[in-house]
């Protein structure tokens, strides 16, 4: 067990090293930057991974689909705000909403909020609309469809290692997941707030 976690978290320090140095979506419409723009963004690594160990939790309280339904959600919705933004729609306050959803997708984790799972389901359903608009809104003329898809197994692929940290942790202790949920919303505050 121990090695499994000591594997998981150097996957997600070789993942976070290089943050931010996205592949420019308007020059590189293709699969690669598609798949590499959630992987090298804080805000999205530290997202989608609360998604995964939300979705964890919620599972330990007897809801187990919850496991597919909370990710399941977010991949979906944040598609759809995909084509939202290249068709043209516009979203008010993206850049808020997507700095608000790491601050509140922590602290959720961190309180360990149990709710129903069509509430948690909508909850991220909501934050992953701005993160999809974001998404298609950088996009330019490139080719969407190749974009798409890498983004979205990117975006599956971290919500995948959030669950297997979340289950991995709750072998050891509840109390580590809700750690990790304060540590992300307040690295979400700094990025908020740091400039």
């Amino acid at each position: 067990m121990f090695r499994r976690l000591s594997l998981s978290a150097a996957i997600f320090a070789a993942a976070t090293a290089p943050a931010f140095a996205h592949l420019n979506p308007e020059e590189h419409g293709s699969f690669m930057a598609g798949f590499s723009h959630p992987l090298f963004g804080m805000d999205h690594i530290l997202v989608m991974v609360a998604v995964g160990l939300w979705a964890t939790q919620i599972s330990q309280t007897g809801n187990r689909k919850a496991l597919w339904i909370v990710p399941s959600a977010f991949v979906g919705t944040m598609a759809i705000g995909f084509a939202l933004a290249l068709s043209g729609i516009e979203l008010p306050f993206v850049e808020p909403a997507i700095l608000a959803s790491v601050i509140a997708l922590g602290l959720l984790v961190a309180i360990a909020v149990r709710l129903p799972t069509a509430v948690c389901a909508a909850i991220v359903a909501v934050f992953a609309l701005f993160h999809g608009h974001a998404h298609g809104s950088e996009l330019g003329s490139a080719g969407a469809l190749q974009f798409s898809i890498g983004f979205v197994i990117a975006t599956a692929f971290l919500h995948i290692a959030g669950i297997a940290a979340g289950l991995g942790i709750s072998r050891f202790s509840p109390h580590v997941a809700r750690i990790l949920g304060g540590i992300t919303a307040l690295l979400g505050l700094s990025l908020a707030f740091g400039g």
